[in-house]
C-alpha cells in the first residue's frame, strides 16, 4: 500500500487530507509541530477510518535544522510515495527564529523546499508525487516577492494599514511556492516523480489567522462564516493521489 506524508496534519486542511489519503487505505505519516496535538488528530483520523496505519513524526517545520533531520527520519523509512507539503502560518514581520529567519518565510517556503529536495535521492527511480498547497497564481500568489526583503525585516515595504503586513508577508510566500512548483517540476521532468501545486480556496478553521490583529482579525471574523470547513479545502491536494506501488 502507498505510504504519503502531509506536512501540517495536526488540524484543519492538513489534518483531512490526511484523513481523505487514510480513508483509501494509505499509511500515512502525520508531520506536526506537537505531538499532543498530533495524537488528537490520530485520534479523530481513527474514528472516521477504523484501523488506519498513522504515524507521527514532530518536527518545528520554521526551523531548518529540524527540517534537515526529518528529511532523514523520513528517507530512513521506506520512502513515501507521496509528499504533502501542507503547513503554513501567518507570522507578523519581525517574527524571526533562533535561525535568524523570518518564521513565514521558513514555514511556508523554505521547509518544502528543503524537505522535498531532500527526498528526491531516497525515491529514486520510483513513482512518487509531492504536492505544495499553495495559492492561486492568479490570486494572492500574485503579490510581488521582494528580493532585498525576503526576511520581511522592513515593515513599510510591506505597505498598510500595518495589520495586514503579517498577510502581505505570507502572500509573498505563495508566490514562491509557486515559482518552485514549477521550477522543480522542469527539474524533474524525466524522472517518475510528478509535482503538483495545489490551490484549497478561501478555508476557515485552519488556525492561520491565530496571530492576527486589528483590519486583519476583523477581516478574518467577517469572511469565515461564509467560508467552506478544512474538509472542502482537502479536496484538490487529496484528490493528488499517490500512485500505486509497482509490484515486485
Amino acid at each position: 500500500m502507498a505510504r504519503a506524508v502531509v506536512t501540517g496534519a495536526s488540524s484543519g486542511i492538513g489534518e483531512m487530507i490526511a484523513r481523505g489519503l487514510a480513508e483509501r487505505g494509505h499509511t500515512v505519516v502525520l508531520v506536526g509541530r506537537s505531538e499532543r496535538r498530533l495524537a488528537h488528530a490520530r485520534d479523530r483520523i481513527r474514528a472516521a477510518a477504523p484501523g488506519a496505519d498513522l504515524l507521527l513524526e514532530r518536527a518545528d517545520l520554521s526551523l531548518l535544522a529540524e527540517v534537515r533531520e526529518l528529511a532523514k527520519r523520513l528517507a530512513d523509512a521506506p520512502a513515501p510515495d507521496v509528499v504533502v507539503s501542507n503547513a503554513a502560518v501567518i507570522a507578523p514581520p519581525g517574527d524571526v527564529t533562533a535561525e535568524g529567519l523570518h518564521r513565514g518565510l521558513v514555514t511556508n517556503h523554505l521547509a518544502p523546499y528543503l524537505l522535498l529536495r531532500s527526498l528526491v535521492r531516497s525515491i529514486g527511480d520510483r513513482a512518487a508525487r509531492f504536492v505544495v498547497v499553495g495559492a492561486s497564481p492568479r490570486g494572492l500568489a500574485r503579490t510581488p516577492v521582494d528580493l532585498d526583503d525576503l526576511n520581511a525585516r522592513d515593515p513599510a515595504a510591506l505597505g498598510r494599514p500595518a495589520s495586514f503586513r503579517p498577510f502581505i508577508a505570507y502572500a509573498r510566500t505563495k508566490n514562491m511556492n509557486t515559482m518552485f512548483v514549477y521550477a522543480l517540476a522542469r527539474r524533474l521532468a524525466g524522472s517518475r516523480i510528478t509535482v503538483n501545486g495545489a490551490h484549497p480556496g478561501i478555508i476557515r478553521d485552519t488556525g492561520l489567522g491565530r496571530d492576527a490583529r486589528g483590519a486583519l482579525k476583523v477581516f478574518g471574523a467577517v469572511l469565515g462564516p461564509f467560508s467552506p470547513r478544512p474538509a472542502a479545502g482537502a479536496d484538490t491536494p487529496c484528490g493528488s493521489r499517490p500512485p500505486p506501488r509497482p509490484r515486485a
